[in-house]
């Protein structure tokens, strides 16, 4: 593949309405780094197969509900205490470094387990696949946007 999936991850999460689109999809209970991993495998022409869809997300699901969830929540919780306290506020911008740190570490274990499939075999549409009937301007948006990337 030619581009790395966080490279792509980050390029792509940049984009004008991708971050919007992504918040959406992760309140309706869509998993953002497993959709980032669609865009990038779709973008890949990597074919879109039931057995590789369950393989992701049997990586995501435990990596999600242990190390990124807890995370996301704790830093969710101090939003408003962290606006009046300075100490609490550095505390949260640390635990959103962390946050992101354990992200990045998601998408290399998808990426790695990625590595075999061939490309070229454009079948199926992985951001549908992993989404299912979520938003669909929000999976729109990430397709467009996926493709300038």
């Amino acid at each position: 593949m030619s581009s790395d999936l966080w490279s792509f991850a980050t390029t792509l999460y940049a984009r004008p309405g991708v971050e919007g689109a992504c918040l959406r999809l992760q309140q309706q209970g869509a998993d953002v780094c497993l959709l980032l991993c669609a865009a990038w495998l779709q973008q890949q022409n990597v074919a879109c197969r039931p057995e590789r869809v369950k393989a992701l997300g049997a990586i995501c699901e435990p990596w999600q509900q242990q190390v990124v969830t807890p995370i996301r929540q704790l830093r969710q919780r101090w939003r408003e205490a962290a606006a009046h306290n300075d100490a609490l506020k550095a505390l949260r911008e640390q635990i959103k470094a962390l946050e992101l740190q354990a992200e990045r570490e998601l998408l290399k274990r998808l990426e790695e387990t990625t590595t075999s499939w061939p490309t070229g075999g454009a079948e199926g549409d992985w951001l549908t696949a992993i989404a299912g009937q979520h938003d669909r301007d929000a999976l729109q948006t990430l397709r467009v946007a996926a493709t300038h990337t």
